[in-house]
Parts: structure tokens; sequence; C-alpha cells
């Protein structure tokens, strides 16, 4: 009896082992995404104030041609995951391939739909006269590049599925310097201006994804899984990321509508948003990598028909999400002087981005306990929850925003919103992680 309190202390030493061997790799690879666009953004605010602004509403539309189908990700790890814990690896990479097939599919469709309507779709957001040639410029170029990001993602999570997440990091890592170096090379070298940073960014994706596929396919055919297309399974895989699909356009329709109050307050706030925003994706990665590690862990968990460790590991990643949050929100704090210059010059720019950057490091300890509770049940499979959690978060997030312009509000006051919008994420998934209605276990949900 005098050794039983030693159980939970070891039980948690193992689950943090386990989450940091996820989570410090994921980190690195989810960081490289907005990573990408802050090296875009400070490269191109170099060329003007009206360049960044563009640059600002083409990557909101683009993140949002892409993001609506991260579904391929997430649905993959917790997927793939499953079939690991139930000791089946020819079937969870089978699983992963339907996806990567998938990914291409969705990605053509994109380009079809997207390329001849970028500039309808950059006249939506208000753009001002001087910014909207820069975003239809930079917009289309960047969506040929939409195949290979949805094969990265989809790679991603077969990999992560398979509790493995040092590749994405290398990949990652390599894309990002790729990027870096191409756009400096064709914005400034070439003199291609906003166009450069566009096939910079496309040429760097592309590279990712043949990467993933090389890696992928390897691991398919060492374990004797199928590399054909398979209508059934892609049609499954589909299916499966309905919910999910439903959860991030609702999502994305925030960010747009918080891009689209942005837009309508002037230049210098787009462009200072575009900013603030570039922290807030960074700073959401970070927290996600938590969460990443959560989805394959509980995953593993539930298709090995472990209730109870499934249930310990999302207590204990609430805590690491909590203090993470508190953590990155002093950080802001502390590196706002330096950060927001690194992007403009302009003095407008500054004072609207500066006051922004300290609501959003208020925010961060709701923030880590919403990313980490969103991939609890994102590993369990539980996308309809998740769907109509943020359709709630939706239709209260909206009106308030919506109203900013008209009351007089600035930028800080859209970042207050967006915290309120957080806030009640936090609420609908902390009342679905107690009721235990998630915990579904066996190698397929």
């Amino acid at each position: 009896m005098t050794q039983a309190p030693a159980a939970p202390k070891a039980a948690r030493r193992q689950h943090d082992r386990e989450i940091v061997a996820l989570a410090v790799p994921a980190f690195g690879a989810l960081v490289a995404e907005p990573l990408f666009l802050m090296a875009d953004s400070a490269i191109v605010g170099h060329l003007g104030t009206a360049q960044l602004a563009g640059l600002g509403i083409a990557s909101a539309l683009l993140t949002t041609a892409v993001s609506i189908f991260v579904f391929l990700a997430y649905a993959t790890t917790a997927a793939v995951a499953r079939r690991v814990g139930a000791g089946d690896l020819q079937a969870a990479i089978r699983q992963g391939m339907d996806g990567i097939w998938l990914a291409l599919l969705l990605g053509a469709a994109v380009i079809a739909v997207a390329l001849p309507t970028a500039p309808a779709l950059v006249d939506l957001f208000g753009a001002s006269d001087s910014a909207a040639p820069y975003a239809v410029t930079y917009l289309r170029i960047s969506i040929l590049g939409i195949p290979a990001m949805l094969v990265v993602l989809a790679a991603t999570g077969v990999l992560r599925g398979l509790q493995d997440t040092k590749t994405p990091l290398y990949v990652a890592g390599g894309g990002f310097i790729a990027n870096g170096a191409l756009n400096v090379l064709l914005v400034y070298g070439f003199g291609f201006g906003i166009a450069g940073s566009a096939w910079g960014t496309v040429l760097a994706q592309c590279g990712m994804a043949a990467i993933y596929l090389y890696v992928v396919v390897r691991g398919a055919k060492q374990h004797g899984a199928s590399l054909r297309p398979d209508a059934a399974g892609i049609r499954a895989c589909a299916q499966a990321g309905v919910p999910l699909l439903a959860r991030t356009l609702a999502l994305r329709a925030i960010a747009l509508i918080a891009t689209a109050v942005a837009a309508r307050l002037g230049d210098a706030d787009v462009a200072a948003h575009q900013i603030v925003l570039s922290l807030w994706s960074l700073l959401s990665f970070a927290l996600d990598a938590i969460a990443i590690a959560g989805q394959a862990i509980i995953a593993r968990h539930l298709g090995a028909d472990d209730p109870q460790g499934a249930r310990d590991v999302c207590r204990r990643m609430v805590q690491w999400g909590l203090v993470s949050g508190a953590a990155l929100g002093l950080l802001v704090v502390a590196a706002r002087p330096v950060f927001v210059p690194l992007f403009s010059g302009d003095a407008a720019v500054q004072d609207a981005a500066l006051p922004a950057l300290i609501v959003i490091a208020l925010a961060q300890p709701i923030c880590g306990i919403v990313y980490v509770l969103d991939g609890v049940l994102m590993g369990a499979g539980d996308g309809p929850y998740l769907a109509w959690a943020m359709l709630v978060t939706l239709a209260v997030f909206a009106p308030v925003a919506l109203l900013v312009p008209s009351l007089g509000g600035g930028l800080t006051t859209l970042w207050v919103a967006m915290t309120l919008m957080m806030t009640v994420r936090a609420l609908t998934l902390w009342l679905r992680s107690r009721s235990g209605r998630w915990v579904v276990t066996g190698a397929t949900r």
C-alpha cells in the first residue's frame, strides 16, 4: 500500500515522455507553415504597405482554400493511429494512401474553381484599389501549389498516426529554408516583386510534397500496402472528413470575417492585422503541437482498447496546454516592441498592431486549453460534436465582429472579439471532455 502513490507519478512521467517525444518535433513541423507566411510578410512588407495589405488578403484566401481540408491530416492521424494501436500496420498505411489520393483529387478541384475566380474573391474582401492588384497576383500564382499543400497535409497525418513526428520536422525545416531563399532570390534578386514571393512558396511546397510521397510510398512497399487508388477507401476517407470539414469551414469563416472587418478599417489596419495574424498562427501551431501528440497517443490507446489510458492522457495534456499558453503569452509581451518593426516601418501600422498583441498575449492560456481539447476529440474521432461546437462559436462571434466598424472600434477591439470566440470554444470543448462520451474504443470508431 505504501507504493500506491508511485503509480500515478510513474504514469504521468510516461505520459510526459510520450507527449514530449511527439510534441517537440511536431512543434517544429507545425510552426514551419506560419513561418512560411511570416517570411513572406517580412520580405513583401519592405516592398510597401499596399503590397503587404495585398498579401494579407491573398494569404487569408489561400489559407482558407487549404485549411478547409485540414481533415486530411487530422482524420488520417486518428484513423492510422487506431489501426497502429490494434496492431495492423498494413491497414494503417493503406488508410493513409487513401487520404493522399483524396488530397490530389481535392487539390485539382480547388485549382479549377479558384483560379478563374481570384479577382472576384479578392473583391469580396473590399480591398482598396492599391492593394487589390497585388492580392490577385499573389493568389493566382499560389493557387497552383494547392495540390502539393494538400498532399503534405495527408502525408503528415500518415506519419503522425504512425507515431513519427520527426520526419515531418525535417521536411518542414528544409521547406522553410528553401522558401526563404527562393523568396529573397525571386523578389529581390530577379525583381519579381510579390509574384516572386508566391512562386518561391509554390516551389518549396512542391519539393516538400515530393519528399513526403517518397517516404510514404517506401513504407507502403515495406508493409505490403497497395499504392493503387481505391474508390471505396477514398470515399470512406472523404465521408469521415465531412464533420471536420464543417468544423473547419466554420473556423475559417471566423478568420475570413476578421480579415474582412480589418480590411474595412483601412490599409494600415489590415496590414497590422496581417502581422498580428501571423503571430497568432505561430502561437496556435505551437500549442497545437501538444494536441497533435494527443491525437496520436489517444487514438492509439482507443485502438488498443485502453479507455483509461486515453482519459489519463487527456488530463495531462490539458495541464500542458494551460502552462504552455501562459508561457507563450508572457513571451509575446516581452517580444512585442521588437516583433512589429520586423514587418513594417510604417508608424500607423505599428500603432495599430502593438495594442492588439497585448490582447492575444492575454488570450494564450485559453488558447492552450482549446487546442489541446480539440486534439483530444479529433484523436477520438468525435468529429460531429466538433462541427456543432464550432457552428455555435461562429454564431456568437460573427455579429460581435461585424459590429466593430459601426461602433467605431479598431483592430484591438476586433481581437477582443477573437478572444471571446476562443472562450466560447473552450467552454464547448470542456463540457464534452467532462461528459466522457468521446471515449469509444476499437480499431475503427
